[in-house]
Order: structure tokens, then C-alpha cells, then sequence
């Protein structure tokens, strides 16, 4: 049974989460990918204030299709989640405590999920127009001229996600494969 779990997320709620849960995110998350992460780091970097808190936030890896007349957002399924792992250990630093996306994370991000509380959910890859029906509202906040990849600020409701990494090391990757692998 998938746990529910409100977002922002607390630093209870990220204690409680192991690797293997399933969840449904229910709150306000937020979208980028590639640029939108570089322009952020850059912010901070440069002690500028960022368009939304990082306290507890959750990024979603996304850049979704144009809205259909009628809906919020357009397919929404996830990116792959490595290439903003470069970004990622800093955004932690400052607050953010939870990442949605697709695919492995780099050995630094896991050390920073650890040192600052955080998990990787993965959403799945295919399910982009289920997906779309758990965003209940959807407004860009921030860097417009990326298109499909400004900065989101999502409401979702029962947006389903995998805990993959949790703030103890725990891998579902790892541990999924090796109850099948053969010796």
C-alpha cells in the first residue's frame, strides 16, 4: 500500500521513507531540468534569492508537452535524472529535500542525500499522460524563456512515486536487481 505523504516535504517524513516505498505526493512540487538547474545554482552562487523556497521543496525532472484546450498540463512523464546531478548536492545544501525523476543517481548526490535529509523518487517513464492527471494546477514562476523547461510550480494530488534512494544509502536499484541476479 503506497504511503501518502504531503510535500513540502519534513524532515520526519524523509526519516520515515526507505528505498523500495511507493508513494502518492500530494501538495506543491516544483519542475526543472538541465538549464533551469544551472540558472538556480548560479542564483545562489551568486547570493541571489531563488523564485520559490527550497525548504523541504521537491523538484520534479520534467518538461511537459503544451497543455490540450481544457487541461492544466500536457504529458508530464520524467526525465533523466543524471544530468542534473551536478546541481543537485548544492540545491540540497540550501533545502531541498526531495527529486523526482528517472534513472541512477551519481555517487555525490547519494553522499549529499545522506548528509542533508533527502530522497530520490522515480516516476515512471511511459505513464506521462497518467501522470498529467495528478497535477492539479500548473504556472510557470520562472526562466519563461525555456519553453517546455521553465521552472513549474505543480499542485498535485496522489502523484505516484517509487522512493528509489533514501537518506540512509538505501538503493531500490541495487537491492531490486540482486534479489534476481544469479550467482
Amino acid at each position: 500500500m503506497a504511503k501518502k505523504i504531503t510535500a513540502p516535504l519534513t524532515a520526519e517524513t524523509v526519516k520515515d521513507l526507505r528505498a523500495g516505498d511507493s508513494v502518492l505526493i500530494s501538495g506543491t512540487i516544483y519542475t526543472g531540468r538541465d538549464l533551469a538547474h544551472k540558472r538556480l545554482t548560479d542564483s545562489l552562487k551568486a547570493g541571489e534569492k531563488l523564485p520559490f523556497d527550497l525548504a523541504g521543496a521537491v523538484i520534479y525532472y520534467v518538461g511537459p508537452s503544451p497543455a490540450k484546450p481544457g487541461k492544466v498540463i500536457g504529458s508530464a512523464g520524467p526525465t533523466t535524472s543524471y544530468r542534473m546531478d551536478a546541481y543537485s548536492p548544492l540545491l540540497m545544501e540550501k533545502g531541498l529535500r526531495g527529486m523526482i525523476g528517472k534513472g541512477n543517481r551519481t555517487q555525490p548526490v547519494l553522499d549529499a542525500m545522506k548528509k542533508h535529509g533527502a530522497v530520490y523518487f522515480a516516476a515512471v517513464g511511459g505513464a506521462a499522460a497518467l501522470i498529467a492527471r495528478t497535477i492539479k494546477e500548473a504556472k510557470v514562476i520562472a526562466y519563461d524563456d525555456l519553453g517546455p523547461e521553465a521552472v513549474r510550480e505543480l499542485r498535485v494530488e496522489d502523484f505516484p512515486a517509487i522512493v528509489i534512494n533514501d537518506m540512509y544509502g538505501g538503493d531500490l536499484y541495487e537491492t531490486g536487481v540482486a534479489k534476481y541476479r544469479k550467482d
